[in-house]
């Protein structure tokens, strides 16, 4: 049987994923099922965990590889389940050679294969011809972290920021739309921090207009999650200017109060994240917000989480990830006085509540309006400000100009204008 992947968590992940598949295939693995986890919140290793098991029970004789983050900061818990036969490394899961060694009981054999994710000091640009089964391709710029917010467990997965080089990420760039993509998602742990570790230390701002001086036959370039107060000029210029560059960003808050971004240890106040939201609407009218944010942290109080409420409308916040905080081991949030789990559920779902309606909103507003819309699975596609579109057409993969015609509870729907015509 073929190798099988299940993904957890970040885009990062979905991209690593499909060079785990081709490491796999090219070591000449058969019959396996690689689990890709994510250690952002202790419900994303619960659900890894389950999958594992689940998937013992459905495909009895596969052998099951598990890596990722989670693996990487807790590897002897995926060692130590009787269906898991080996465990991987962020690093070591990009080899062929890691899954060319394994003996599989035949021999003796290390069951988890985890090096130390700090002494990784670079990030090689992964070869792949594209993504099985996407309409767009994620192109991995940057990997790790050097900051080290409270509550995130993630640099210890991922080891400290390290970029790929401009000339290399152009190059892919260039042979992913040559192969048909005209969407390419600029994806990392920490993208905002592209550079800093390159000769020259070019920014984040100067390889996108890099890529979209040098591969003019690009339509349409995206950005991942973004740290708006590490965002430089060059990228304020490119937002304003670069149409090529859609309007949609989305931004790592994870708060609205500002005591409670002090003790996440983040890098910006409200006013910071209010004030980057208008200019940056200012430089570009049409653009629209996503975010992160995180609900019920440690000393939070109802005075505080009422910030991060109003700060969906402050911002003008149309697409929300909420997170009910999650304790992670060995993070100094995890140590500080925790609410109770009950609180913490009813105020992401209030969160949550907020965020619906701001999305429903954002769909009425577009009812009637002409938008480009690049055709996906199942009927559906993505505006050029990432709103999903139901849209009965089979020209998967082609950006077709629409009418917006209405809306569900979760999409807008829409007409190719040839047909309105």
């Amino acid at each position: 049987m073929a190798v099988e992947v299940l993904t957890f968590g970040c885009r990062l992940n979905a991209l690593e994923s499909e060079v785990m598949r081709r490491r796999a295939a090219e070591a000449g693995m058969e019959d396996a099922i690689l689990v890709n986890t994510c250690a952002v919140t202790g419900e994303a290793v619960r659900q890894a965990r389950q999958a594992i098991r689940r998937a013992r029970r459905e495909r009895p004789e596969a052998r099951i590889i598990v890596s990722g983050c989670a693996a990487q900061t807790d590897p002897e818990t995926f060692a130590a389940m009787e269906e898991v036969d080996l465990v991987l490394g962020n690093h070591e899961k990009l080899s062929a050679a890691s899954y060319a060694a394994h003996d599989f009981g035949i021999g003796e054999t290390q069951k988890a294969v985890v090096n130390d994710i700090m002494s990784v000091r670079e990030s090689a640009l992964h070869l792949i011809e594209g993504m099985d089964g996407r309409a767009r391709a994620f192109v991995e710029i940057q990997n790790g972290c050097d900051h080290r917010c409270t509550f995130c467990i993630i640099p210890y997965g991922r080891g400290n920021s390290r970029s790929v080089p401009m000339g290399a990420v152009t190059d892919q760039i260039g042979r992913l739309v040559e192969s048909g993509y005209r969407e390419i998602v600029l994806t990392g742990v920490d993208i905002t921090s592209y550079g800093h570790d390159l000769p020259g230390q070019p920014s984040l701002g100067r390889l996108v207009r890099a890529i979209l001086r040098q591969v003019p036959e690009l339509e349409r370039l995206r950005l991942s999650s973004i740290d708006s107060i590490e965002v430089d000029e060059a990228l304020r210029r490119a937002i304003a200017e670069e149409e090529r560059l859609m309007p949609h960003l989305h931004l790592s808050l994870q708060s609205g109060d500002d005591m409670i971004l002090k003790r996440m240890k983040r890098r910006h106040l409200r006013a910071d994240s209010i004030r980057f939201a208008k200019e940056m609407r200012a430089l570009r009218p049409d653009i629209v917000f996503g975010a992160d944010l995180i609900a019920g942290f440690p000393t939070e109080t109802e005075a505080m989480f009422e910030n991060s409420l109003s700060i969906v409308e402050e911002c003008g916040l149309t697409h929300l990830h909420v997170f009910p905080f999650s304790p992670r081991p060995g993070t100094p949030a995890a140590r500080m006085p925790q609410l109770d789990r009950g609180l913490v559920k009813e105020r992401a779902a209030r969160l949550r509540e907020k965020g619906a309606a701001a999305f429903a909103a954002h769909l009425a507003a577009e009812e009637g309006r002409v938008r480009k819309v690049l055709v996906e699975r199942g009927f559906v596609g993505h505006t050029e400000h990432f709103t999903p579109v139901e849209i009965d057409s089979a020209d998967w993969g082609a950006i077709l100009p629409v009418r917006i015609t209405g809306r569900t509870g979760r999409a807008l729907t829409a007409i190719p204008l040839a047909e309105v015509a």
